[in-house]
């Protein structure tokens, strides 16, 4: 049995499907496309999530066509069911990425500092500048980007003691130009 321009019933179509049969695939999308997206659209509210959906819909169901039985119920419907947890799926990866995008966000907001602390980090930053190099470079990657000293002597090709020394020496200058800086300002 046909419908209308020779299309075939649904139920010719279910069966095609299940067997396996790609123009039943085919026949498929185009009798439920439009069912499938408009569920999706109103849904979601948003036209690339629909029609991501709408094929997510097709693929998953030709690839899981073995646990689909005509016999139990129309494929309509299946695909319905589909629909519905790759809807759900997607709100969910929706939601998921507005947490991440909050946590990214509270993580790179500008964290308040009191005006001592401020002038105590423009200090230390100046006086940073003043030291010669590698001293410099491995109190920063130190101080900023919180790397272990194993990290820096492995980063800038240095024995692991050497590194240490040249902490230890930029450490124990910059507590004297502090301790300077300090009793000028009193």
């Amino acid at each position: 049995m046909t419908t209308i321009a020779g299309e075939p019933s649904p139920a010719e179509i279910a069966k095609g499907f299940a067997e396996g049969r790609e123009e039943s695939l085919a026949a498929a999308y185009r009798r439920w496309s439009r069912l499938v997206y408009t569920l999706a659209i109103r849904a979601l509210g948003d036209q690339h999530d629909a029609e991501d959906v709408t094929q997510q819909v097709f693929v998953s169901a030709w690839r899981s066509r073995q646990t689909f039985d005509p016999a139990s119920g129309s494929l309509g419907s299946w695909l319905t069911g589909i629909t519905r947890h790759r809807i759900a799926d997607r709100l969910e990866a929706r939601s998921r990425d507005r947490r991440n995008a909050a946590a990214v966000g509270e993580s790179l907001a500008p964290q308040p500092v009191a005006d001592d602390q401020l002038v105590d980090r423009v200090l230390l930053a100046d006086e940073l500048d003043r030291i010669d190099e590698p001293r410099r470079t491995i109190l920063r990657l130190a101080f900023y980007d919180d790397q272990t000293y194993p990290q820096i002597a492995a980063r800038l090709n240095l024995p692991l003691g050497t590194v240490k020394s040249h902490a230890r020496r930029g450490l124990l200058y910059l507590r004297e130009r502090l301790k300077e800086v300090n009793s000028d300002a009193s």
